[in-house]
């Protein structure tokens, strides 16, 4: 018996703008309009009314904002998956990124440029028809789709299992830290990297998919709100240890050895290839921080939809380094980390809320300077394993 449609609740206020996504989640299959508003208050109230599986969610609106709207949502202890729609406008990306931290659990950009509506729609259903289905569909299974999450609960993208999980012992000390997320990812860098103190010993590199305008803003969130200085990465940064760099939107981030030895490595921006049809890419990061840190690479994949940072993690792994995974109830989509861990590549799973204590225990077994290679391959050995792996 087929499941029931997904109920989405509209809710914006533009008339063209309801119209339009309207006529995209009717386009989705097994998705359904459960319902439009045109500002937060009247959402609220169809919350109640119509019980939708989704709200998308626009950030700009006259009597209450997307923001109040989604904080007085939660503050009633609801769960049900909100996408934001936000304009790629510097108050918008900025909204939108506060939305994202209190609990939203994606957004998509609102089309502009587009020649048509046929364009305009075309656009948003590529980036928000996979969103609404990961943030809402149930389990997958070897038989088949499980039944969809009742109204107001949220269920992240399952994997299937191969076989049941066993811890490891991580590989080695140390000397990187490089993080991989993406949907939820705001929410979970908010309760992660506030945890690692003043103290941390070690360079963090992070690759969150989100567009140029939104990672700068994340970094100066996030900067605000850490113990470790967060920015985002730059040409030719040189990696030092406590600091937090951010993968600046529609660059990868690379990791590049020291001309010397006695020098530290440093970051390179480039706009190669997408891939995972990403860019920023975990893969990318994993990989080239492989290849100049050696085993002493600490990977860690959190909430996301996809599989980006699977490749990069194998990497890792085969050089001696140590990865760690988000566990499947505390993540918006368990499709990076479910990818990861069913590959068998995960050394320990862990709930978010216990990350970053286990990064501290590994992290302070360290007593040598983060912010230069241990145990890891000479710049020559480096450079040729980067050209390998690419």
């Amino acid at each position: 018996m087929p499941d029931r449609p997904t109920r989405i609740l509209i809710v914006d206020d533009s008339a063209v703008m309801r119209s339009l996504l309207r006529s995209v989640v009717s386009s989705g299959a097994g998705l359904e309009v459960a319902g439009t508003a045109a500002d937060g208050e009247t959402a609220l109230r169809a919350v109640d009314e119509v019980r939708p599986d989704l709200i998308l969610l626009d950030v700009e609106m006259p009597v209450m904002n997307g923001l109040v709207t989604l904080r007085k949502l939660r503050a009633r202890g609801s769960k049900m998956p909100v996408i934001m729609c936000s304009s790629l406008t510097q108050r918008g990306a900025r909204v939108t990124i506060e939305a994202l931290a209190g609990g939203a659990s994606d957004y998509v950009a609102k089309p502009t440029g587009q020649s048509s509506r046929e364009a305009s729609m075309a656009a948003l259903s590529q980036d928000l028809i996979p969103k609404i289905h990961a943030l809402t569909q149930g389990q997958r299974t070897a038989s088949g789709f499980a039944p969809g999450p009742a109204a107001g609960t949220r269920a992240p993208l399952f994997m299937p299992a191969a076989q049941a999980f066993r811890p490891q012992a991580l590989s080695a000390t140390p000397t990187a830290l490089v993080i991989g997320v993406s949907t939820g990812g705001p929410a979970a860098l908010d309760v992660l990297l506030p945890a690692l103190p003043p103290s941390f010993p070690l360079p963090v590199m992070i690759v969150q998919h989100m567009p140029e305008l939104f990672t700068r803003l994340l970094a100066e969130r996030l900067n605000g709100r850490c113990p470790l200085r967060v920015r985002e990465a730059s040409e030719g940064d040189p990696v030092c240890a406590g600091a937090i760099y951010i993968a600046r939107g529609n660059w990868h981030l690379e990791v590049l050895a020291g001309a010397r030895a006695s020098q530290p490595p440093t970051l390179h921006l480039t706009q190669g290839p997408l891939e995972n049809h990403c860019r920023p890419a975990v893969d990318a990061l994993f990989r080239t921080a492989a290849a100049v840190y050696g085993q002493g690479v600490l990977a860690v994949v959190l909430t996301g939809m996809g599989s980006d940072g699977m490749a990069g993690a194998r990497i890792v792994r085969q050089q001696g380094g140590s990865v760690l995974a988000q566990d499947q109830q505390s993540s918006a989509v368990w499709g990076m980390p479910g990818s990861v861990v069913n590959a068998g590549l995960a050394q320990k799973v862990l709930p978010l809320h216990a990350m970053a204590a286990e990064i501290l225990r590994a992290a302070n077994r360290t007593t040598s300077p983060a912010s230069s290679p241990t145990s890891s391959p000479t710049n020559s050995e480096a450079r040729e394993l980067r050209e390998a792996v690419r």
